[in-house]
């Protein structure tokens, strides 16, 4: 049986913090990465906009070989996965899956709250499709959900302003905003996959018994479960602990920027989509 790499992407960089996850939860499988750096962000445009470009990306990858893609960026989840899975796959290859971080942290986020009021802060494409209410209710018919976006939390990411006192006043400013809605509130999900490099100071501004969630691990642990409890695509995935990066955008400045994310060096390829 012929095997590929799992594909990961992202519309940007935000999505190798849950590739950095997943490849220490899953050493032994390859992986390449796909940002579409040359379209980014992905938070402000339209569904149909989202849906063109995740799908053109989910493509090649599929042209790549890979069998199971995970879309990794919130926004991409929330506009494009429910169309691909039910519309796309179906009449292109119904052999091969696209996943999402959506659903594997709907399922878990009412554990870690006691109020069952969760606020979920991401950027404006993602509070605005409802994604996460929908999904969570589901789970957790009893939970209440609290949106807020965030629309400067992830230009501060990219441009290495997360560490600045700029960066203090936006936070700030947004926190206080969510947790106005309903002082219940007692967990935090980060449904933006740049803001855990924010954490500390989002920490900093919230009551230190606050739950303070990021996806990363949920995901990571989500589909290493899948993959269990589905031999048919995991048999298809290749197992040599090989990492291959791709951008839409500057290679080099790809390389200079995913450090901040992934935690380690990498080498990424120019393509043109």
């Amino acid at each position: 049986m012929m095997t590929a790499p799992i594909g990961v992407f992202d519309s940007g960089y935000g999505g190798l913090t849950v590739l950095k996850e997943i490849k220490h939860r899953l050493p032994e499988y390859d992986f390449i990465y796909l940002g579409d750096n040359a379209r980014t962000p992905y938070g402000t445009r339209s569904f149909e906009t989202v849906y063109e470009y995740t799908i053109e990306c989910v493509k090649w990858l599929f042209l790549k070989g890979c069998p199971l893609i995970i879309l990794a960026c919130n926004t991409a989840s929330a506009k494009a996965l429910r169309t691909i899975q039910l519309k796309y796959l179906p009449g292109y290859n119904a052999q091969k899956r696209v996943l999402g971080v959506i659903r594997p942290t709907a399922e878990i986020i009412g554990n870690y709250s006691k109020t069952k009021k969760i606020g979920v802060l991401g950027t404006k494409g993602t509070v605005k499709s409802d994604s996460y209410p929908i999904e969570i209710k589901k789970f957790f018919p009893q939970a209440e959900i609290f949106q807020h976006a965030c629309p400067m939390w992830v230009p501060l990411v990219e441009n290495n302003e997360y560490d600045s006192e700029g960066a203090d006043y936006f936070i700030q400013k947004d926190l206080n905003s969510l947790l106005n809605t309903d002082p219940g509130i007692d967990t935090v999900l980060l449904a933006c996959t740049h803001y855990p490099l924010l954490l500390n100071k989002i920490k900093t501004y919230l009551p230190a018994d606050y739950q303070v969630i990021s996806q990363g691990k949920i995901v990571a642990d989500s589909l290493a479960d899948y993959l269990e409890r589905h031999p048919e695509i995991k048999d298809k995935c290749s197992k040599t602990g090989q990492l291959q990066f791709y951008t839409t955008d500057s290679a080099p400045d790809f390389d200079q920027h995913s450090q901040i994310f992934f935690g380690t060096k990498v080498n990424s390829q120019h393509v043109d989509l």
